[in-house]
């Protein structure tokens, strides 16, 4: 098997999830006898709250050649939003970063979506990390909220599902807003925060769900086994 180093605490909610389903998904294969070796490098979410890019990039730099350095032959971000330092990190280490964008994709691809519907924080909506992957690389197209909702998205995020508080009002909100992606033409909808599957799920909706975790988690978990 190979050795993955995981990058989380962004939030560390999210970050169980990821650690559960990765060994999970590895024991199914191999048996529960045995679990993969995995090297986890937590940071404090504070960083991403800053909002200062270089500082950011910076210290996932530093953190992904300390992995690498640990003997990691992939990385796995363990959240959306620190995906924007992808451009930055990839080209100045020499182990894969595992992108979330290319599990959505590959889903995407495989459920025949060409338009996809975005939820998240700011950062992650507002940014091209994930949209201008999926473009690029799958040729979909994302749509997310209009910008009366941007903030009130980032807020549920932020303020309650990365502090582990999961509430009606919330959930409520998120499923109004698919309905309002849905008429602008999402076929699918990217649950493009890390803790948004623990809020929502496919029984929530009635289009196709992409929740990253889960697809990245797989990822993660066939780069360990050679797949």
């Amino acid at each position: 098997m190979r050795k993955i180093g995981l990058i989380g605490g962004t939030s560390w909610h999210s970050t169980i999830v990821y650690y559960r389903l990765i060994n999970e998904l590895v024991g199914e294969k191999i048996g529960a006898q045995a679990n993969p070796e995995l090297i986890l490098y937590s940071l404090n979410i504070e960083l991403m709250r800053e909002q200062n890019k270089e500082k950011i990039n910076n210290k996932y730099l530093e953190v992904a050649r300390t992995l690498q350095e640990a003997g990691a032959e992939a990385i796995v971000i363990c959240a959306n939003t620190p995906h924007m330092v992808f451009p930055f990190v990839q080209p100045e280490i020499d182990i894969p970063i595992l992108h979330i964008a290319d599990a959505i994709g590959k889903e995407a691809s495989k459920k025949e979506l060409k338009t996809l519907g975005l939820l998240g924080n700011r950062p992650t909506m507002k940014g091209n990390f994930i949209s201008s992957h999926l473009s690029e690389k799958y040729d979909i197209d994302t749509l997310i909220p209009v910008d009366e909702y941007i903030d009130k998205c980032h807020h549920f995020v932020s303020n309650e599902l990365t502090q582990g508080i999961f509430s009606t009002e919330a959930k409520i909100f998120f499923i109004k807003q698919m309905q309002k992606l849905r008429e602008k033409g999402a076929e699918g909808i990217i649950l493009g925060c890390t803790e948004l599957p623990m809020l929502l799920s496919e029984h929530d909706f009635d289009l196709p769900m992409i929740a990253t975790t889960t697809l990245h988690a797989q990822m993660a978990a066939d780069f360990i086994l050679g797949n």
